[in-house]
């Protein structure tokens, strides 16, 4: 009774009953691929609760000290105190190694997810009017979250991750004119700069994961206002949405899915090991490690600056170092183009309507053909990132493989994105609703035709 009585107290005076109800009745589609934004919100929920419990124990400083912890074979040794509280974290903090596993594996799914999700937004054209803002939110997020994965995995200041920040060092100073200030500006001096982990810090558990919430809850908020997409089908039109209310079906299955993830990052966390700072030893000045790789969501850009040809050049009285194409030039039109998609898309194609239903890939095979085009090109420099690896593997010369790899991506690309168009294409003209049951006959040079 009281209960009620204050419910209604509160209810006669901000009147949110009649919001709540038609809160709770808002209704989303079911599709499975709907879930992959869920899947990155969830991740990132797990990357807050293990990064606060982290954040307890890692102490962000260059001073140089001896060690004499748990781990015996790094007895004695001279290192940083951040790379020392990393193994006080592995080896004394209780549950410590299991958390630092589980933030790391959170952090490349949180990566994936949102890759995963705005290919998916991609390929139906969920980016069109009216949701270029939240296409545009969703390119941010997953720029953010790649500095965000990069800075965590500097701060330790192991082997591996100096040598990470010795090439962005050297990615910074590549740029014409303003590298030296913006390299001083952010490492606090030439490499190795004492003031790098510091500041790393600062941005990886403050700055960047404030406008990471800040993005989703605006993401979020513009996808309730606007209402959720869906793929064509009975009953479902431009004007409504077929599917799951909010409460209870809806509401139950998200928490079902992020108890899930919960428990998949739990697992991976506790059985497969990632990040071994251990065994790559303190960072030196004087030493790389060999072979390697950084995380996957930054291995394409790995493979551009290993593939790349040992070209400079100069304009207008300044060097311009090789750095610069591969590492500089190549993620700005990268960035710029998926920011510019939809506004492209739109004036190309003189389709400026409202669209709440989506396309299938055969429906827009040009479309569907560049995307193919993109994923070929950039999984190609990711493998590329490896080359030492393949080398080693193949008992072939990295030379020969970063060649190969130098003729694969100014080719293969292409090649895969003419047969998706051309299968696409064909698929749209027979009008089957598999992909793999396409009549030969439907393999005819021929414009595709959207039906209306």
């Amino acid at each position: 009774m009281i209960t009620k009585r204050i419910a209604r107290w509160f209810d006669d005076r901000l009147r949110a009953a009649s919001f709540a109800q038609h809160a709770l009745n808002k209704v989303f589609p079911d599709d499975w691929s709907f879930m992959l934004g869920e899947i990155a919100l969830y991740s990132f929920v797990i990357l807050v609760l293990t990064g606060t419990f982290l954040a307890f124990f890692f102490e962000p400083s260059t001073a140089r000290i001896v060690y004499h912890g748990a781990y015996r074979p790094l007895d004695g040794v001279q290192m940083s105190e951040a790379y020392a509280s990393v193994l006080r974290i592995s080896f004394e903090v209780r549950g410590g190694l299991v958390f630092r596993q589980i933030h790391h594996w959170a952090a490349l799914v949180f990566v994936a997810a949102i890759i995963t999700h705005l290919a998916r937004i991609f390929f139906t054209g969920a980016f069109r009017r009216p949701r270029e803002i939240n296409w545009t939110i969703g390119v941010t997020l997953l720029l953010l979250s790649i500095y965000e994965g990069f800075a965590g995995y500097s701060m330790p200041d192991d082997l591996l991750s100096g040598t990470g920040l010795r090439i962005a060092y050297s990615i910074a100073l590549s740029i014409p004119v303003v590298g030296a200030w913006i390299a001083f500006l952010a490492f606090g001096g030439e490499f190795p700069a004492h003031d790098i982990i510091r500041r790393l810090l600062v941005t990886h558990i403050f700055v960047v994961p404030a406008l990471l919430a800040g993005l989703i809850a605006a993401h979020l908020a513009i996808l309730w206002r606007q209402k959720h997409t869906q793929f064509p089908g009975p009953g479902r039109t431009e004007t409504n949405v077929v599917g799951s209310k909010l409460w209870p079906t809806y509401a139950a299955r998200s928490t079902g899915l992020f108890f899930g993830i919960a428990a998949v990052l739990g697992a991976m966390g506790g059985l497969l090991q990632i990040n071994p700072v251990w065994l790559y030893g303190p960072f030196a000045p004087a030493a790389v490690s060999s072979p390697a790789q950084p995380d996957w969501y930054l291995g394409w850009l790995e493979g551009a600056l290993r593939i790349f040809p040992a070209w400079e050049i100069r304009a207008f009285g300044h060097a311009v170092p090789n750095p610069f194409f591969p590492a500089v030039l190549l993620p700005t039109f990268t960035f710029g183009m998926l920011y510019a998609w939809p506004f492209l898309e739109a004036r190309i194609t003189g389709d400026h309507e409202e669209h709440h239903l989506l396309d299938r890939p055969r429906d827009h095979p040009v479309r569907t053909g560049i995307g193919a085009t993109a994923l070929t090109f950039y999984s190609l420099l990711l493998l590329a990132g490896s080359n030492d690896i393949l080398a080693k593997i193949f008992l072939v010369p990295v030379n020969g493989v970063t060649w190969t790899f130098r003729i694969l991506v100014v080719t293969l690309p292409f090649a895969v994105g003419f047969v998706v168009y051309w299968w696409m294409a064909a698929l749209l003209r027979s009008g089957e609703d598999s992909a793999l049951r396409v009549p030969l006959r439907q393999f005819r040079p021929g414009r595709a035709k959207v039906p209306r």
